[in-house]
């Protein structure tokens, strides 16, 4: 920036307007409508989050670009000047009042943003947008990761996650139709700049003409209507602005000194602008004592441009003084400002640290122990919680920021590709269970209709117990397996329960019958007057066994029979004890022949050739007793009581005998 005592030569390069780039390079590439959500599911918002990254806010980017702070009070005037200029080109509006969207359901945030895009100018929304993206993807995000966890639970491939939703697909439509707007009105704005200055250059030529051509009796008035014009053409390239200013300062200045002719005009001017830009002065000496700097900067720019666009010169005696108090503030708003982004630097420093500390931690991350689908979740958790502490961690400086996100891409990459390895061979086993489950469906559509109770049912018990033992398969598939096998499975048990309800009516008949049996039994074992025999007791047997089965949580009735005969024989010596016993184990076997029961009666075999094998070895056991004791005679106590258990477990012997042949003879 130019001093009060500056000139410019007239042949100023800002004569010739040029293509401003700022606009192109305000306007971000944005991406189509057309992008898919299962994009946004493996990449994560992976874009968003590096934009954050390396696209920091204007303070910060002026932070980081901002040279330390010098002596030269013409260094701090240049870096306003600048400052001016890049603001030149920006076409005053008014943003809208900030909200808070992340109360809003994803359906309010589509309504807000509709009304926002159709209803408000593109200029002043930006704000609001950004808000609005910034709360729809956080809630999106919830629900992409709650899809994305109930696809794995039902054994989906992540590889293979796909989600769409109709309301993102009109978010999408319409954020498009935002960034289409705003491209055009930025557009349109490159045109008015350019437009502008044509018109600003248009009217310095008309200074010059003016100053070459002087009409003493008509110059100042037509001076005052080209300072009127200028001050109400609008901005200009920001690239085209100092120049611009500069030359047509320079022309005012020789304006000035032309009117000398005319003293009382020019006192006049000089003595207003005085007032003026004292009054600017006064102001910025007021900025430099502000605590808050940024603002501080932010106002001084404000100051600057009145000085530069709004108040002409002074005279040339008190131009010094003026400048030289103007420029003191400058400086001093200057120097602490750049202090104050020397601490910026720093804390960005420890940003720096922190987030290479969080890649560590991720590259640390030791997946070859991952064998299961738990053990992968486990760690995708770990990740995800490390990924949102990476971005949780404040902006970087940009020279090493991305260095920083490729480090991170890498780092998380190298997760991924383990992680998809993984799931493509989970997909293989998924097509294996698939085929597995086919083959059980096809089983149990087979035996739905079966009439061979027995034999089906086992089988078709099977047939569930695999299913259970099969592992995942793909999503697609699962819900259509599951009702092909679930209907075949439901037809045949629905089937054996109608069957069964009315075989357990039946045998709640038995039940009753049993119990009559039973009351008649008992009446008869308390008569003292009634001396059962072999033959009652025979009788009450085939009567009971005759009857059938009772429901199985009656059967507690077959124990109180049984307990009254054992009565009955233990009370009556003409019985024989052991043809009852046989009588009672024809009853038991009877009955699991009955009920099918067939493992009950291998068992029941089982046992009594354990018993048979017993009895001969106790009974080799006591003869060879007797072979040591041989001259002992007969009538001795101790060869006495070795005859008698010798013959007591060979009569149990013939009985384990009778019951093995009894329980070949059955047919099962």
């Amino acid at each position: 920036m130019l001093d009060e005592n500056t000139k410019v030569p007239e042949e100023s390069n800002a004569t010739t307007p040029q293509n401003s780039e700022e606009i192109q390079k305000e306007t971000v590439q944005e991406s189509t409508i057309e992008e898919t959500v299962q994009e946004e599911v493996i990449q994560e918002s992976a874009t968003e989050e590096k934009v954050s990254e390396e696209v920091p806010s204007e303070e910060i980017i002026k932070a980081e670009t901002t040279p330390e702070p010098i002596e030269s009070s013409n260094k701090a005037m240049d870096e306003i000047d600048d400052e001016i200029a890049a603001s030149s080109e920006k076409i005053e509006h008014v943003n809208m009042e900030d909200k808070d969207y992340s109360a809003l359901t994803l359906e309010e945030l589509v309504a807000e943003l509709t009304i926002l895009v159709k209803e408000s100018p593109v200029q002043s929304i930006q704000n609001n947008v950004n808000s609005i993206k910034n709360a729809f993807n956080v809630k999106f995000g919830e629900v992409l990761r709650k899809e994305k966890a109930k696809f794995l639970e039902e054994g989906g491939n992540i590889v293979d996650f796909q989600y769409s939703d109709p309301i993102k697909t009109t978010y999408n439509s319409i954020l498009y139709d935002y960034k289409v707007k705003r491209n055009e009105f930025y557009a349109n704005q490159e045109n008015t700049l350019k437009k502008n200055l044509e018109a600003k250059l248009e009217l310095i030529e008309d200074l010059k003409h003016l100053i070459d051509n002087a009409d003493g009796s008509t110059m100042y008035k037509i001076f005052k209507d080209i300072q009127t014009k200028w001050r109400e053409i609008g901005p200009i390239p920001r690239a085209k602005y100092n120049d611009t200013w500069r030359t047509y300062h320079h022309h005012v200045e020789r304006f000035y000194d032309l009117l000398h002719l005319n003293n009382d005009l020019r006192e006049l001017d000089f003595k207003h602008n005085l007032e003026e830009k004292l009054k600017l002065v006064q102001k910025a000496e007021e900025l430099a004592e502000l605590e808050d700097v940024n603002e501080a900067f932010k106002e001084l720019q404000v100051v600057h441009k009145l000085w530069k666009e709004e108040v002409g010169p002074v005279a040339r005696a008190d131009r010094e003084e003026v400048w030289n108090r103007f420029s003191e503030a400058t400086k001093k708003i200057h120097d602490k400002r750049h202090e104050f982004f020397k601490d910026v630097r720093s804390k960005y420093d420890e940003n720096v640290e922190a987030k290479n500390e969080v890649i560590a931690l991720i590259e640390a991350i030791d997946t070859s122990k991952n064998k299961s689908r738990a053990d992968w979740q486990k760690s995708i958790d770990e990740i995800d919680a490390l990924r949102n502490k990476f971005f949780s961690i404040g902006q970087t400086p940009r020279n090493v920021s991305d260095k920083i996100w490729g480090k991170f891409k890498a780092a998380t990459k190298k997760f991924n590709v383990e992680k998809n390895k993984f799931f493509k061979e989970v997909k293989k086993d998924h097509l294996d269970n698939l085929n597995a489950k086919k083959a059980l469906i096809e089983k149990a559509i087979a035996l739905k209709d079966s009439e061979d109770w027995e034999s089906a049912t086992e089988i078709m018990k099977k047939i569930q117990a695999d299913w259970k033992k099969i592992g995942h398969v793909p999503r697609k598939y699962s819900d259509k397996l599951w009702k092909e096998f679930k209907d075949a499975c439901n037809h045949y048990f629905d089937r054996l329960h109608k069957r069964q309800d009315a075989g357990n009516k039946e045998q709640l008949e038995v039940f009753n019958e049993k119990k009559d049996i039973l009351k008649n039994l008992k009446e008869d074992v308390e008569d003292d007057d009634k001396d059962l025999t072999l033959d009652d007791i025979k009788e009450y047997v085939n009567d009971w066994r005759n009857l059938g089965r009772v429901p199985f949580e009656m059967r507690h009735i077959e124990v109180k029979f049984n307990k009254l005969i054992d009565k009955v024989v233990e009370t009556n010596d003409d019985i024989d004890k052991e043809e009852v016993e046989m009588i009672k184990f024809k009853i038991l076997v009877n009955g699991y022949l009955e009920q099918k029961n067939y493992r009950k009666l291998d068992s029941e075999q089982l046992f009594v050739r354990k018993r048979i094998d017993e009895s001969v070895k106790e009974i080799q056991q006591l003869e060879n007793n007797l072979g040591f004791i041989s001259n002992i005679k007969e009538d001795n106590p101790l060869v006495k009581n070795v005859r008698n258990n010798i013959n007591e477990y060979k009569e149990k012997l013939e009985i384990w005998k009778a019951k093995l042949d009894y329980l070949r003879q059955l047919e099962y």
